[in-house]
């Protein structure tokens, strides 16, 4: 009696390759999720940077403003004139105030008038993950001394500097 020659897999061979993936797999995707709550926080720190740039430019190019106190005033449409209400410094992801799973604000503005004109003399810049664990882990903070600072808890306490 002949054997036909078998094709194709068995059963148990694929459900042992199948198990094989489902393994490789569910030790895998936590570090992939880490990875990307790293690189958000890369991103944001780096988002932090541009603001702060923006700020010093901004306050250099409308001295009689000072600061801006809004992400859209550094902001603006491509293409269109700066005024200080849109000054074009930012892109528009950023003066949105979200970009790469985070939320940002520019808060605590302190101001002083001069020659009846109000003028914005301090900032607080805040960059806080929209779900923290997931989009990311720290919050980030920096301030008109323009230093960077971090909130370990995700938060806008930004005590610690950032190394």
């Amino acid at each position: 009696m002949q054997r036909k020659k078998e094709q194709g897999f068995t059963l148990i061979e694929l459900l042992i390759v199948m198990s094989i993936i489902i393994i490789i797999v569910t030790i895998a995707l936590p570090n992939i999720t880490r990875y990307k709550r790293q690189g958000n926080e890369t991103s944001a720190v780096g988002s932090l940077r541009a603001i702060v740039t923006a700020q010093l430019q901004y306050a250099q190019t409308y001295p009689a403003n000072g600061y801006a106190c809004s992400l859209s005033a550094l902001g603006g449409e491509k293409g269109a004139t700066p005024t200080p209400a849109a000054a074009g410094l930012l892109p528009a992801d950023l003066s949105s105030g979200n970009k790469a799973g985070y939320t940002f604000a520019i808060t605590n503005c302190s101001k002083v008038t001069v020659n009846n004109q109000d003028q914005i003399t301090g900032y607080e810049i805040t960059g806080v993950p929209q779900a923290i664990g997931k989009t990311g882990d720290r919050g980030f903070c920096s301030d008109d001394n323009q230093q960077i600072k971090v909130d370990p808890k995700g938060a806008t306490s930004c005590t610690q500097p950032l190394q």
